[in-house]
C-alpha cells in the first residue's frame, strides 16, 4: 500500500513539472517565432522584434504585465549599460583610424611586402587587424576597393583576394571582442572578457586560415567573375589620400591596445595576488570599459597628431562615429531585454534542466540554438543574444575557460549559412558584382566553413582547458 501511495505521490510531481514545463517551453518557441516572423517576413527592425518577442514569451508563460514590463527594461538598460559603451568607444576607434588614413597606412604597407602568391594571406592579416575595431559594414566597405585594386594589379581572379579578407573580417564579427555579438554573449554568460578575447584569436586564426586563402583559392577556379578592372571606379583608395598620416607603426599599435589592455586583466588574474598593487593596476586598465577608453583617447592624440587633425577635427571624427551604430546598440539593448525575460519567467531553468536530462552541453546546445536562429533571421547579433541568454544557467559553475568557449560556440553558430535574409549577403553580393547563384556558392559557402571550422576547433579546445 506505502509503495502504491508513493509511486501515485511520484506520478504526481511528475505530472505537475511536466505541465510547468511544457508552458515555459511554448512560452520559449512563441517568443522565438514571433522574433523570426517578424524580422524574416514583416520585415520589422529587429529591436521592435525582441521587444515584441519578449512580450509574448512573458505573457504566455504568465508574467503580470507590470512586472514584464520592468524586467524588460531591467535587462534593456543593464546590457546597454555595460556592452552599448564598449560597442561606442569601438565604433569611435574605427572612425578615427579610418577617418585619419591610419587604415589606409596599414593596408598599403603590408601589401608593400608581398609577393603574388602570399596576397591572399595578407588580405586575411589585413582584414583580421583592420577588423579588431571596425564592425563588418565598415570593414566591407574599407576593404573591397582594395581588394579590387590588388586582384586588377596582380591579375589574379577577384575571388582569390576577396575571400580572404571577407574570412578575416567575418570571423572577428562572429568571434572576437569587442564586436557587439561576442560582447554581448560575454555580457549575457558572465564569463571573462579577456579570456574570450584570448581564445576567440586562437580560434580565429585556424579558422579564417582554412575558409580565407585555402577557401578562396579553390572556389575562385569554380567560380568565374569578370576581371577585377570592371569594378574600379571612384571608390579605388588613394583618391582622396590624406596628405599626413599616422605611421603605420602608430596605427597598428592603436589596433592592439585594446587587446592588450583587455588581456593584462586575465594575466593578472592568473598571475598575481589579489591584495598586490600590480594586480590592482592590471585589473583596473584591463577592465574593457577602461580599456577602451584608454585606447580612444590615446588614439585622438596619436592618430590625430599624425593626420593633423585640429581640435575641432578630431571631435567631429569623433561624434560621427555614433549614429551609424545607435541601431546596434539598441538592437545589443532588446536583447538583454529579451534575456532578462527568459531569467525571470523561469524558461531559463526550464531549458537547463532540459537540456541536462537529455545530458547535451551548453557548448553544443548554444551552438545549435544560434544556428537556428541565425538561419531563420539572417542577424548574427540577434542569434548570439538570443542563444546566449537560454543558455546562460548551464554556464553557471564552469571554469572560466569552458564559460568563454561556450560564448565563443553560440558566435560561432551565428555565423552560419548567411542568405537571402541577411543584409551582409546582399552587400556582398552587390560590391563584387555576383548573381544571386554565386554569391551563395562563395559568400554563404565561406559562412558556413567559417562557423563548422570554428566550431570543431572550439570542441577540440574544449578536451584541453
Amino acid at each position: 500500500m506505502l509503495s502504491s501511495l508513493n509511486g501515485f505521490a511520484l506520478a504526481q510531481d511528475a505530472a505537475t513539472w511536466s505541465a510547468h514545463d511544457t508552458r515555459l517551453l511554448t512560452a520559449a518557441i512563441a517568443g522565438i517565432a514571433v522574433i523570426v516572423l517578424l524580422i524574416s517576413w514583416a520585415k520589422l527592425h529587429p529591436f521592435l522584434s525582441l521587444a515584441l518577442g519578449a512580450t509574448t514569451l512573458g505573457v504566455v508563460a504568465g508574467m503580470p504585465f507590470g512586472d514584464l514590463v520592468d524586467t524588460f527594461t531591467e535587462g534593456l538598460g543593464s546590457t546597454v549599460g555595460d556592452v552599448g559603451l564598449l560597442v561606442a568607444l569601438g565604433a569611435m576607434l574605427g572612425k578615427l583610424l579610418t577617418d585619419s588614413g591610419g587604415a589606409e597606412r596599414v593596408v598599403e604597407t603590408v601589401l608593400a611586402r608581398t609577393t603574388r602568391k602570399t596576397l591572399p594571406w595578407a588580405m586575411v592579416f589585413i582584414a583580421s587587424l583592420l577588423g579588431l575595431p571596425m564592425f563588418f559594414e565598415v570593414g566591407v566597405v574599407l576593404l573591397v576597393p582594395v581588394v579590387v585594386m590588388v586582384a586588377a594589379r596582380s591579375q589574379q581572379p577577384v575571388l582569390r583576394i576577396g575571400i580572404p579578407a571577407l574570412a578575416g573580417l567575418s570571423v572577428l564579427h562572429g568571434l572576437v571582442p569587442p564586436h557587439p555579438g561576442p560582447l554581448a554573449a560575454v555580457d549575457a554568460l558572465h564569463v571573462d572578457l579577456g579570456l574570450t578575447l584570448a581564445l576567440g584569436i586562437v580560434v580565429a586564426i585556424p579558422t579564417a586560415i582554412v575558409a580565407g586563402p585555402v577557401f578562396g583559392a579553390y572556389i575562385a577556379q569554380r567560380v568565374e567573375l569578370p576581371p577585377a578592372t570592371h569594378l574600379l571606379g571612384s571608390e579605388a583608395p588613394g583618391a582622396e589620400q590624406r596628405e599626413h598620416r599616422p605611421s603605420f607603426l602608430a596605427s597598428v599599435a592603436m589596433l592592439l591596445l585594446p587587446v592588450v589592455l583587455m588581456l593584462c586583466k586575465s594575466v593578472a588574474d592568473l598571475t598575481l595576488a589579489e591584495n598586490s598593487l600590480g594586480y590592482a593596476i592590471l585589473d583596473t586598465i584591463g577592465t574593457p570599459v577602461v580599456a577602451m577608453m584608454l585606447t580612444v583617447v590615446i588614439a585622438i592624440v596619436v592618430l590625430g597628431t599624425g593626420a593633423r587633425f585640429s581640435r575641432d577635427e578630431a571631435s567631429g571624427v569623433v561624434g560621427s562615429s555614433l549614429p551609424a551604430i545607435a541601431g546596434i546598440i539598441l538592437i545589443v539593448g532588446a536583447g538583454g531585454g529579451f534575456k532578462q525575460t527568459l531569467v525571470d519567467s523561469g524558461v531559463n531553468e526550464m531549458i537547463t534542466d532540459l537540456a541536462t536530462g537529455a545530458h547535451l552541453s551548453p557548448l553544443i546546445l548554444g551552438w545549435l540554438i544560434a544556428v537556428g536562429i541565425r538561419i531563420a533571421t539572417g542577424s548574427a547579433t540577434v542569434a548570439t543574444i538570443s542563444a546566449a541568454g537560454m543558455v546562460a544557467p548551464m554556464v553557471m559553475g564552469l571554469p572560466p575557460a569552458q564559460g568563454a568557449l561556450v560564448a565563443l560556440a553560440i558566435g560561432s553558430g551565428s555565423l552560419i549559412l548567411s542568405h537571402v535574409n541577411d543584409a551582409g549577403f546582399w552587400l556582398v553580393k552587390e560590391y563584387f558584382g555576383m548573381s544571386v547563384g554565386q554569391t551563395l556558392k562563395t559568400w554563404t559557402a565561406m559562412e558556413t566553413l567559417l562557423s563548422l571550422v570554428s566550431f570543431a576547433v572550439i570542441l577540440l579546445l574544449s578536451a584541453f582547458v
